[in-house]
């Protein structure tokens, strides 16, 4: 479970102050996956990332009683100047798994051959986004946090690949997602909730957050 209670938290632009959340509760509860709707430019991604304890929030309470994931991209935590295989063996002893098995499972999902033993840092984007998820991937979590949908890359084979094992891991998992498109939402998750005005708003299904997301738009 994920518990946000009175949470707030906000930004000072330069311009304004900036609201994301304004003494919000919400709760995520295991079996329940949610579909967050919200426009660019609300605070979706500092959203997730207070989930995934990578942004504290300004005020409020924010309980996890379960493993939490890192939010799906993110980067944080991987050295550029280190390897994939150098990376995939230091994120496993941190979570405690068999680095080899990380190391293995990694090689064989990204599938970039001889470009897993060179450094991060020499990585096309697209290449980035596979590495990263593939060590999403090879953690398993009890809530996995999505920031607008799968990793965007031009290699079929892993997203057929990276898809059926995301598929896998969330007949036993829960996934929070958000988005600006519903159609993303909609791939994952059958609750929804509305990002407004700093307060989330509960629905029972997404076409219930799809009528309030298209009347403040």
């Amino acid at each position: 479970m994920i518990e946000f209670e009175n949470v707030s938290k906000s930004f000072w632009t330069g311009k304004q102050r900036k609201v994301i959340l304004d003494r919000a509760s919400f709760r995520v509860g295991l079996g329940n996956s949610l579909g967050i709707l919200a426009p660019n430019g609300t605070g979706k991604t500092t959203l997730i990332n207070m989930m995934a304890g990578l942004e504290k929030p300004d005020e409020g309470e924010i309980r996890k009683t379960c493993r939490v994931s890192f939010p799906l991209g993110f980067m944080g935590g991987v050295v550029s100047k280190h390897t994939a295989r150098e990376n995939a063996r230091f994120i496993a002893r941190l979570y405690g798994l068999d680095p080899d098995y990380v190391e293995a499972f990694c090689r064989w999902l990204t599938g970039i051959a001889e470009y897993f033993d060179m450094p991060v840092g020499t990585y096309s984007s697209g290449m980035r986004s596979r590495f990263t998820f593939s060590l999403l991937l090879a953690l398993e979590f009890d809530i996995y946090l999505i920031d607008e949908g799968m990793p965007s890359t031009t290699d079929v084979e892993f997203n057929r690949k990276a898809g059926s094992i995301l598929r896998d891991r969330l007949r036993d998992s829960t996934v929070v997602v958000v988005s600006h498109k519903p159609s993303t939402i909609e791939k994952f998750c059958r609750q929804a909730a509305v990002l407004r005005d700093g307060q989330l708003y509960m629905f029972d299904n997404l076409e219930e957050a799809k009528r309030m997301y298209d009347y403040q738009s």
